[in-house]
């Protein structure tokens, strides 16, 4: 009779449902005009009305055996007057959705009170008291209310063993939780809910089964309903109870399409900012945030006021971060009230229409990515039963904890996703892969990456998809059973929020052909997109890889197969990616390891370029294309390639002649009995010094061979040179590296200058002839503009181009365009190279390139340097010369741009690529430029950042006024404030994620080595130069009384002068105005938003400084005198180093002494990096405000020259080039931004401001401006 009724009333409201506008899109529509607001706390309610046992267990649980209270679930049934009363309290103070009073209406929370049996009850009852304040709210205003199913995490988890000694034991299992949230579910639909909440999820594996319960009742039951997935983040770490990040949980989650996501409970608004912040950033779902009433207090209770909780809901509606709010624990209709009413006006966040287009999102407790700019992403293959004895054996054993070493070792040797096969007989593969599954989720070290459940037979991948709380990739289903087989499997992983392998089989087999192999994937994209409803960026193909090298003539074709297979299917089918196991390729070769590894890293080495993305690898045992034995590397190609019908046996005869299989060989010194030119070679590439004096006379000697001492610089010492190059060029040696292979070089062309100078006198006096010949391969003219000091990267440009037998001319710094171009022609130079790094250089290199072209210089112009782009050399400088001119990245680029320019054979074909390039950047600029959109100085002004100087905290007053020198400040002092990121980058050495920072860098397998190196020569070097005090730093800081008058900041020397006297200097400020994404509520900023305002009444400061470091200039006229550019080039970046920790130290003074206005700052230099502290130090011609022109009010404030020695050359560039200055901002509110491209009004502005002419700031705006000049 019940089911009937249940029935009935089933069918009821799904009729009713029917009639009504989709609850979707009606809910969407009210979220795109407004932000909505939620209900608070019903627990915080409930305990108002100090409830007793009896009042809990009412009339029809009085002889209950259980304790009831505390069950406030319960009281929808004995006390339904009062959770109906607070349903409508919370909706007449403004709530515009109720939760229903279920968070505990599970079988599995229930189970607590011997109330299993009531769970449908509980929710239906709830669901209709909910309804019923609904409705009659509704009647009453006339304003539609909502009301949302609350489904709360229950009492267990499914990611975490409650048993501290069995920690794959979990006490639920993932059917359980779907069949209970199932059943409450069907309680709360059938009451009447307009939406389903899925709330305070502190496990997302518990929220991933309560929406796969959801899905399925939607196809089975019942008429779609909107969700809403709200989770939890336990403390500042960001993440959830059970370990995940704030964005892996959102793209677990996002299979089930929420129509919102969002965060409640643990955390009061403050707290909670940044990860909803985190979260908007990275769903197209609106924004649900629901905090506590702040954090409680040491009673348990919360104290934060209506008022306050309101005023930070409020800004989080003014930053554009939400479109639902409300609150949680220790909120009430008074909360409600204020937020309701703080947020009327607020116009809701504008979720994107897409975040990832073109990437696979998976997650692991940790979120990683996969897109078109990926490298290779390595799937871990070793916990695999079927691939691994050891992995095996232990899994057998049932030593499985031991078995996690084998996991967690893959995932330390770079496995970014790690597969997982229980595949055998033996084994019962759905426990076995639930049971490791569970062992993995106790691991956060292992489960911080995403899984790839890997098995041919379902119900394993389904057991282990049930322990996974992350996105995983099922591997793997394909056609071979037929369509409705593939779309059912299909179906039930997208139910599980997977992504997924398609293996390239079908009705057929297995496809081993091109065609066929295109073809399969094919029909199998198409029905995954079109039938399932899947995110092509979801599917991944493997288009079979299969043994080569097996002695039969069939396979032979099947490493090309693949490859050829792989590009089509890239180019044809959008958004898919391709995988493969790279273990099959070699199996005929099995037991050889050496063998198979070469094979693996060659077939690799093609398939990544022709778009294989991902492969199951042995993540630890990849050898690099260019370490593999070179004999053993033209089999292996010849093998992959089909080149040599006898590719196999030749292999195999390798194998049985090496010992070791084609390991590569520890070095010693056996180079030395090769020939001289070989030893020549070696001594370049290895950069050792020793012997090459000794090698290079050897050679000499050798008249037959080498008649002239030219032919030996031609011959094997340039041989050796453009084995560097390649080498750097390619990534494959490092700056430090190619240097010494420089000093090298330099000594062994310097043995044989001598004998050369000798020959050509000798030469001449024979012929009687004056002319020279030229030993280098061209001539280059390198300069730092005029105006500019700095030239540490043009210097490595220098290093790598003469090692690389090119005669470099290099004029320093500060050069004028008539010197450039006098030495162009005195020295016959085949290229010019420019080198900028101040913003103002731009347009110095304009005007060479113009002067260049009027007086019909027609060698090819370098534009380098790090204020250059490609972007500006292809539209402000390539049109002004008709000759090549060409943006050059680093020093690497260098080497190939000028031998192609200055080969006979190239050259032609290269310019014309560059010309075609360009042009084709400038189309894109100039389109942007029609596009971008600005708003008018008055508009940005008017949506500027406006504070409430009021009632914020007062700004505090600095501890003097006016100026303090510091004289040889303490250089030992500052070493741990050096941030050394920047140096390696000096020397091009970048470590790879999670290798970057300092000191990080040095486990990184690539560079690690050789920035140890670098940074011990650092240390020594800096060490000797302090202990003689060959350096010396200076400085200066000051602060002063400070108002803002729109854009402008006014200095006064006293607090007094605020109101009757002239300001002592202004500082001028710059916009943006740049149109910003419809969906940012972000302020258009500009620097004096940052101080009070004179007509504020409130009494603000600025202060600024100016530091650097002297002595740089004259160690490295030592070292070039003594042809050392390694150490020129150290002394310039350690310089530069020690002038940015000054400036940082200095910064750390300001805020806690000189200023003051953090006195009880407690930060570590990792904090500091961050810039965790309150305040910033923008400086004049950065983004922040782009006018290099301000320096100068600088140093006239200031007298910062006369104090320090700090000078500003022509150009404003600072000299000594190791010099840093900026404004100090002490309100806690400032943050460093970019003004970006500004328009005519702001120009014309700005210059009457100043009273400067229009074409003069123009001069120096000009990287900035949103207009062309001409």
């Amino acid at each position: 009779m019940r089911a009937q009724t249940v029935e009935m009333a089933r069918d009821s409201v799904n009729r009713a449902v029917s009639t009504k506008k989709n609850l979707k899109d009606e809910i969407e529509s009210i979220l795109r005009e407004r932000i909505m607001v939620l209900d608070g706390g019903m627990g915080t309610m409930i305990q108002q009305h100090t409830l007793s046992e009896e009042d809990f267990r009412g009339q029809e649980f009085k002889d209950h055996p259980k304790y009831l209270k505390g069950n406030n679930d319960l009281l929808s049934i004995t006390q339904p007057d009062i959770i109906y009363k607070i349903h409508k309290e919370y909706l007449l103070s403004g709530a515009d959705i109720i939760e229903t009073n279920t968070f505990s209406s599970t079988r599995v929370a229930q189970a607590d009170y011997d109330l299993e049996h009531l769970v449908y009850q509980l929710n239906k009852v709830s669901a209709q008291l909910a309804r019923k304040a609904a409705d009659d709210v509704t009647a009453q205003t006339e304003n539609k209310r909502f009301v949302a199913g609350a489904m709360g995490p229950t009492n267990k988890t499914l990611s975490v063993s409650p048993s501290v000694e069995r920690s794959d034991y979990r006490s639920i299992t993932f059917d359980e939780l779907v069949e209970a949230y199932k059943e409450q579910a069907r309680g709360l639909l059938d009451g009447g809910v307009d939406i389903l909440l899925v709330e305070t999820i502190f496990d997302t594996a518990n929220a991933k089964a309560a929406l796969f319960a959801l899905q399925k009742l939607f196809e089975e039951e019942y008429d779609p309903r909107p969700i809403f997935v709200s989770g939890t983040i336990v403390d500042k770490s960001g993440r959830t109870l059970s370990g995940q990040t704030g964005e892996a949980f959102v793209i677990s989650v996002s299979h089930s399409e929420p129509l919102c996501i969002g965060l409640n409970c643990a955390l009061g608004a403050v707290e909670m900012r940044p990860f909803i912040e985190a979260i908007g950033k990275c769903t197209t779902a609106y924004i649900i945030c629901y905090p506590n009433a702040g954090l409680p207090n040491a009673f348990g209770s919360y104290d934060e006021t209506p008022e306050v909780t309101a005023k930070h809901i409020k800004n989080f509606a003014l930053d554009g971060l939400v479109n639902i709010v409300g609150g949680c624990c220790g909120t009430t209709p008074a909360h409600i009230r204020e937020i309701a009413e703080a947020v009327k006006t607020c116009k809701p966040r504008i979720p994107p229409s897409s975040i990832s287009e073109g990437y696979m999102l998976l997650s692991g407790l940790e979120p990683f990515r996969i897109g078109p700019y990926t490298n290779f992403v390595n799937i871990g293959e070793r916990c695999n039963v079927a691939g691994s004895k050891k992995f095996a054996k232990l899994i057998m054993a049932g030593n499985y904890e031991e078995a996690l070493s084998v996991a967690k070792a893959q995932v330390e040797m770079g496995a970014q996703i790690l597969d997982i096969n229980m595949d055998d007989g033996m084994l019962d593969g759905p426990s076995a892969m639930a049971r490791f599954c569970n062992f993995i989720g106790s691991e956060p070290d292992i489960a911080k990456v995403p899984l790839c459940i890997d098995s041919s037979n379902f119900s394993v991948i389904e057991a282990g998809l049930k322990c996974c709380q992350g996105k995983c990739i099922v591997n793997s289903i394909s056609l071979k059973e037929g369509e409705n087989d593939f779309l059912e499997k299909a179906r039930r992983i997208k139910l599980y929020g997977a992504a997924v392998v398609v293996m390239a089989f079908d009705e057929v087999g297995q496809a081993t052909e091109t065609e066929t192999k295109i073809a399969v994937c094919t029909r199998a994209y198409h029905l995954l997109v079109k039938k399932v409803g899947f995110n092509p960026n979801d599917i991944i193909f493997d288009p079979n890889i299969l043994t080569i090298g097996t002695g039969m003539e069939e396979h032979n074709l099947y490493a090309i197969n693949f490859i050829n297979a792989a590009k089509t299917i890239k180019e044809t089918l959008p958004g898919a990616k391709i995988s493969g196991g790279l273990s099959n390729l070699s199996f005929s070769f099995r037991g050889m390891d050496a063998i198979r590894e070469a094979m693996h890293g060659v077939f690799l080495y093609h398939a990544i370029k022709y778009g294989m993305d991902m492969g199951i690898v042995n993540a630890g045992n990849l050898p690099v294309y260019d370490d593999i034995h070179k004999e053993l590397l033209q089999l292996c190609e010849n093998l992959i390639w089909n080149k040599d019908p006898d590719a196999t046996e030749k292999l195999l005869l390798y194998a049985q002649t090496h010992a070791q299989g084609g390991k590569k060989v520890v070095q010693t010194d056996e180079w030395r009995d090769s020939l001289v030119e070989e030893r020549l070679e070696y001594s370049l590439v290895k950069g050792i010094e020793k012997y090459v004096i000794e090698d290079t006379e050897e050679a000499r000697l050798n008249h037959k061979k080498y008649p002239r001492p030219l032919n030996i610089i031609e011959g094997p010492l340039m041989n050796g040179m453009k084995i560097v190059g390649d080498l750097f060029g390619a990534g494959k040696m490092f700056l430090p590296q190619v240097i010494k292979s420089a000093r090298v070089m330099k000594k062994a062309v310097g043995h044989l200058i001598p004998f050369m100078e000798k020959e050509r006198e000798e030469r001449r006096a024979k012929s009687g002839s004056i002319e020279e010949e030229d030993p280098y391969h061209g001539t280059i003219v390198l300069a730092t503009v005029k105006g500019d000091v700095h030239d540490i990267g043009k210097n490595i440009v220098g290093v790598v181009l003469g090692c690389n037998n090119f005669r470099v001319i290099d004029l320093g710094v500060m050069t004028p365009c008539d010197k450039i171009l006098r030495a162009a022609i005195e020295n016959k130079a085949d290229i010019i190279g420019l080198s900028g790094l101040i913003t103002p250089s731009l347009d110095e290199m304009i005007f060479v390139a113009k002067e260049m072209e009027r007086l019909e210089i027609k060698i090819p112009l370098l534009i380098g340097g790090a204020t250059t782009s490609k972007t500006h050399t292809a539209v402000k400088i390539a049109p002004r010369y008709s000759a090549p001119v060409i943006h050059v990245l680093d020093a690497s680029k260098s080497v190939v741009v000028c031998s192609q320019l200055l080969d006979e054979n190239l050259r032609d074909d290269f310019f014309e690529e560059i010309i075609e390039e360009y042009e084709d950047i400038r189309q894109d600029h100039y389109e942007s430029l029609k596009e971008r959109r600005y708003l008018s100085l008055e508009q940005a002004r008017r949506k500027g950042f406006h504070n409430d100087w009021l009632s914020d905290c007062k700004p505090v007053k600095p501890k003097f006024f006016g100026t303090q020198v510091f004289e040889n400040y303490d250089l030992e002092r500052l070493m741990e404030y050096i941030d050394w990121k920047p140096f390696f980058d000096v020397w091009q050495l970048r470590g790879k994620y999670p290798n970057r920072g300092f000191p990080k860098i040095f486990n990184d397998k690539a560079v690690g080595e050789e920035a140890k190196r670098v940074y011990n020569d650092a240390q020594n070097l800096l060490k000797t130069l302090i202990r003689q005090k060959k350096l010396q730093a200076k400085g200066l800081v000051g602060f002063w009384p400070a108002q803002s008058v729109q854009d402008d900041i006014h200095l006064y020397t006293t607090e007094e002068a605020l109101r009757s006297a002239e300001p002592i200097a202004t500082f001028y400020g710059l916009r943006q105005q740049a149109e910003k994404d419809s969906a940012c509520t972000d302020p258009y900023h500009c620097l004096s938003d940052f101080i009070a305002p004179l007509d504020s009444g409130v009494c603000d400061y600025l202060g600024l400084f100016a530091v650097a470091c002297f002595g740089v200039d004259n160690l490295c006229k030592q070292y070039e005198k003594q042809c050392d550019d390694y150490n020129s080039i150290m002394v310039k970046a350690l310089g530069d180093r020690i002038a940015e920790a000054f400036a940082e130290e200095l910064h750390e003074k300001v805020r806690k002494e000189f200023w003051a206005y953090c006195n009880n700052e407690q930060l570590d230099i990792s904090d500091l990096r961050r810039i965790r502290y309150d305040g910033i130090r923008p400086a004049p011609g950065y983004p922040s405000q782009p006018d290099h022109t301000e320096k100068l009010t600088m140093w006239k404030l200031a007298n910062i020259e006369e104090a320090t020695g700090i000078q500003l050359t022509e150009s404003l560039a600072m000299t000594p080039a190791s010099a840093v200055s900026g404004l100090y901002f002490s309100n806690p509110k400032s943050k460093y931004f970019a003004v970006g491209k500004i328009c005519k009004d702001q120009v014309e502005d700005y210059a009457q401001r100043k009273n400067m002419p229009v074409a003069e700031v123009e001069k120096w705006l000009g990287p900035i401006l949103a207009y062309d000049l001409e």
